[in-house]
């Protein structure tokens, strides 16, 4: 598994863009190839969850979305996927309305690739982990954290966690966001 410190290698994921619910809209695909590169001096919040049309997951993408603004306003850059790929989570959007139009980028790694790069395959069920990934501008992991297939995740602490890097002082436990 890639650690703090580690720098990302190259990757090719295919992204659903913010706003799509259709593979084409008004003459514009809603893909596009995501690569390591793809965001040049951004930082990154890349979350992993196992499978579209699953229970826990909505939960969660909703949640980081209704935070994608304040991600947006650290010039971070939100993706979350699966295995799964891009025409199931256009699928998932059109059948449940809390994520027809989100805001930020999901992505499709049906090769695994950068599941595998990364270390997160879930072994029994072939899945990714629930996992968090911080990446700075530069791609190195700033913060990676792995939860079970049946716990989700708090996007608030995801943001906290991203204030903490961005002021590159010690943090304590209790730190608000954006402070």
């Amino acid at each position: 598994m890639k650690t703090i410190g580690d720098k990302l290698d190259s990757f090719r994921i295919i992204g659903v863009k913010p706003g799509f619910t259709l593979a084409e809209e008004n003459g514009v695909s809603a893909f596009e190839d995501i690569t390591e590169s793809t965001f040049p001096g951004k930082w990154k919040v890349i979350y992993f969850y196992p499978k579209d049309f699953s229970s826990v997951c909505p939960t969660e993408i909703v949640g980081f979305d209704a935070l994608a603004e304040a991600f947006e306003e650290r010039d971070a850059i939100l993706l979350g996927g699966s295995s799964d790929n891009e025409h199931v989570k256009l699928a998932w959007r059109r059948e449940q309305n809390e994520l027809a139009r989100i805001q930020h980028h999901q992505f499709a790694d049906t090769s695994g690739s950068l599941i595998d790069q990364l270390g997160i395959r879930e072994r029994s069920q072939g899945v990714a982990l629930r996992a968090t990934l911080i990446v700075d501008p530069d791609n190195v992991i700033q913060h990676i954290s792995v939860n079970s297939l049946k716990v989700g995740r708090n996007p608030e602490e995801v943001l906290r966690v991203l204030d903490a890097l961005l002021t590159d002082e010690p943090s304590v436990c209790n730190r608000p966001i954006g402070g």
